[in-house]
């Protein structure tokens, strides 16, 4: 993304961060259903962003922490 176009500032927490990742990493963004080619590149966008975050190392996660964070978030979801 370059440095002059306008940009959007989301917080997530950290075990929906780790749990898109793994997702994103683990899934054919051909095989999802979009209506707009640019849903699939935001989806891609969001996959980068998530692995350069610099905050916190989100792409060396075990899988023992990427378990864990699936259950944290899985933990009070109501449906």
């Amino acid at each position: 993304m370059e440095a002059d176009l306008p940009t959007v500032n989301v917080r997530l927490w950290h075990a929906d961060a780790v749990v898109l990742f793994d997702w994103l990493m683990s899934t054919d963004l051909d095989s999802i259903p979009i209506t707009h080619p640019a849903q699939k590149q935001a989806l891609a966008d969001l996959l980068s962003r998530l692995e350069h975050a610099s905050d916190v190392d989100i792409a060396s996660s075990t899988s023992e922490e990427i378990a864990a964070a699936q259950n944290e978030v899985a933990r009070d979801m109501g449906w």
